[in-house]
């Protein structure tokens, strides 16, 4: 085997030149009847101790001991020895690949099983241990349960027995013999019908005032007809424009084209680049004085609702919803 370095660990302090002085030889790895016994001896001869070591290598003090005097059977399992091994050479300084390569040596591998560390107890859940007592106690109490159950069965008294003139008593009478006499004989069920349509509530007198209102536009009712389906009583052709509510719009002066309403209806007048000039729900008797811009458009949601003046004379009502102002003029 080659012989140690003589390194020391520098963490631990060692210094042996006071045994250099005194030509005292340093022991090795190669020294001793085993491993554990070289690596005690070199300890030694620095002085240090096990508590030393352990602080260093982090590895307990027994296994320390145990490797010392080669007790394998108080070391765990053979990587954990192996590795324990490694770190207590290197604490010392010294080759920690030929300490190991000198234990295999001298503790070869027996091929068994790996053993947990010393010293760590299997403890047991006792969670486990309430768990089977309940488990016994709930088992007993169903087994005891069943058991009572049984006996009541057992001592319950026997049915008691039916006399033949009940069980005669209880039998449904027979039939009658020869004919039946029926009754009335009972009227048919009454039939399916259609039923009646749906009528849209409100519809029938919106639709009595839109007649009422193109009769009044074609002269055919008068106006208490006309004045019934809330519209304005009719002027005739040629009549001067009265004002008989409030006047929006422009100045008489500035205006040609006067729109007033005979029923409550709205009232939108356009420009031509789309702009809103006038929008107003107006009333019964409210009027509105157009101004005289070029390609204004007027739209409405009556067209009988409206009576068109121009230049201050009735001229009818309008003709559709959405008409231009030059054509009420024409």
């Amino acid at each position: 085997m080659p012989l140690d370095t003589g390194a020391v660990a520098d963490d631990l302090n060692l210094s042996w030149s006071s045994a250099q002085d005194a030509g005292v030889r340093a022991p090795t790895l190669g020294d001793g009847p085993n491993t554990g016994a070289a690596l005690r001896a070199i300890r030694e001869f620095y002085g240090l101790d096990l508590e030393a070591l352990t602080q260093t290598t982090r590895v307990r003090r027994a296994y320390l001991q145990a490797i010392e005097d080669m007790r394998l059977d108080h070391l765990p399992s053979r990587p954990f020895t192996l590795g324990y091994v490694r770190a207590y050479a290197a604490a010392l300084g010294l080759d920690a690949d030929q300490a190991v390569a000198r234990f295999r040596y001298d503790a070869p591998a027996d091929d068994q099983t790996l053993r947990a560390p010393v010293g760590v107890a299997k403890e047991r859940d006792p969670r486990l241990a309430l768990i089977a007592v309940c488990g016994a106690v709930v088992g007993g109490g169903i087994l005891l349960w069943n058991i009572a159950q049984h006996a009541v069965k057992m001592n319950a008294p026997p049915p008691a027995i039916v006399a033949e003139s009940s069980v005669a008593q209880a039998r449904p009478a027979a039939p009658p013999q020869g004919p039946v006499t029926l009754g009335a004989p009972l009227p048919a069920p009454p039939e399916s019908t259609t039923p009646k349509p749906y009528v849209t509530p409100g519809l029938e007198s919106a639709m009595s005032n839109a007649n009422a209102v193109a009769a009044s536009a074609a002269g055919d009712i008068g106006d208490d007809e006309a004045t019934a389906a809330g519209l304005e009583q009719a002027a005739p052709l040629g009549s001067p424009f009265t004002p008989k509510g409030t006047v929006f719009g422009v100045t008489p002066a500035q205006a040609v084209v006067i729109l007033q309403a005979r029923k409550a209806a709205s009232l939108t007048i356009h420009g031509a680049d789309g702009s809103v000039y006038f929008a107003r729900l107006l009333s019964a008797g409210q009027a509105y004085r157009a101004p005289m811009v070029k390609g204004l458009m007027i739209e409405v949601s009556e067209p009988d609702a409206f009576d068109v003046f121009v230049a201050n004379q009735l001229r009818g009502s309008l003709p559709t919803t959405q008409v231009p102002i030059t054509r009420l003029t024409q």
